[in-house]
């Protein structure tokens, strides 16, 4: 998604653009993921400022490509008993607050707002500026949209093997592609041709996540929905109630263990995405483990008050992240007129637009 993004802001400013895809189609986290907008979480400056630019993007983009599947629908994080809730009470006084559009609900209220969380819970802090797009098919529905430009090419099935001159690259098809830059839009793979560019010490982690997909609800869940968990993950609800939250309710130890959190995204056929869990040790599992999948069920099914439908897939990802939690994306100038843009982890789907629109402005596109 962040090289599609970068396609789409060159051609938006008049410039001929060839997309090269290593795969027939993206496979990676940019398919692998919730779909999610997120900006209630988020560090408070750069990230956060990204992250709301990158939203009003997303909601142009989504008015002019209708397949994006892009909704307005915010977010509620249910909450339970007086420590959870402080800590929501907590980000309600962040300065930054209202520009996220946080708002405490009562249960009453929250459950006006998403009738199908029928389940026990106090309050839920509710993040108006939240939003979803369709993981599966937005990449396709952008290209769809920019294939419509004759300044656009995209190949596929091509992997760059080497830089053979400032703004070249050579792909192992054994054809070079020049132009005024090229951007290096790499994902999760860190290896061979980025080591060779950007050297061993490349501050960028590659995190693996387990998720899974249900069959249909059968209502809808009209807002995203997070556990009290991603207090404990996102860096925008670190405060001093979030550490008596820690001390006096620690995590189950199957979410301690999986470093899990609760987040939930209805999909346009009505089935749900819930995740997740994050992996950070190689090297990583090949295979997926079913307790963090219980417990996600436990936790989801206790917010709806009722069975979830039968569990329709389940997969890992991977996902590349700055080693140092307060950058956004690694921005680097590998060759002459050859630029690396990774890193932005679980940022990736919310940010991409902002971080492409960044550097097309740093590059004077």
């Amino acid at each position: 998604m962040v090289g599609t993004l970068h396609a789409w802001h060159a051609v938006e400013r008049g410039h001929e653009v060839v997309q090269i895809e290593r795969e027939a189609e993206a496979r990676g986290a940019s398919l692998r993921n919730f779909g999610q907008i997120w900006v209630s979480g988020r560090a408070g400056g750069e990230e956060l400022e990204t992250a709301l630019r990158a939203r009003e993007l997303w909601e142009a983009i989504g008015a002019r490509v209708p397949g994006l599947g892009f909704r307005a629908c915010g977010s509620l994080t249910p909450v339970r008993g007086n420590l959870e809730l402080a800590v929501a009470e907590a980000a309600l006084a962040r300065p930054d607050a209202a520009a996220r559009g946080y708002k405490l609900l009562t249960a009453d209220e929250a459950r006006g707002m998403n009738p199908a969380l029928r389940g026990a819970f106090d309050a839920a802090l509710y993040c108006e500026r939240d939003a979803a797009v369709e993981p599966r098919t937005a990449q396709l529905a952008l290209r769809e949209e920019l294939l419509r430009s004759p300044n656009y090419t995209f190949l596929p099935g091509r992997e760059i093997r080497d830089v053979v001159g400032e703004n070249a690259v050579r792909d192992d098809h054994g054809e070079v592609h020049t132009g005024d830059v090229v951007v290096l839009c790499t994902g999760a793979w860190l290896s061979g041709l980025v080591r060779e560019l950007a050297g061993p010490e490349l501050p960028v982690r590659r995190v693996r996540l387990q998720m899974m997909q249900t069959d249909p609800l059968g209502e809808p869940l009209t807002t995203s929905v997070a556990d009290a968990d991603s207090f404990r993950y996102y860096p925008a609800y670190r405060s001093p109630a979030l550490d008596e939250l820690d001390a006096h309710q620690p995590q189950a130890e199957t979410a301690a263990t999986h470093r899990m959190q609760l987040l939930m995204v209805q999909r346009a056929d009505g089935g749900l995405t819930i995740g997740d869990t994050h992996e950070y040790e190689h090297p990583f599992a090949f295979d997926t483990l079913e307790d963090p999948y219980d417990h996600l069920i436990e936790v989801v099914e206790s917010f709806l008050g009722r069975p979830l439908p039968k569990i329709r897939r389940r997969w890992a990802g991977v996902y590349a992240q700055c080693t140092d939690p307060s950058r956004v994306v690694h921005r680097q100038r590998v060759r002459g007129g050859v630029w690396l843009v990774t890193g932005p982890g679980g940022r990736g789907m919310t940010c991409s637009p902002a971080i492409a629109e960044t550097t097309a402005n740093e590059l004077g596109w």
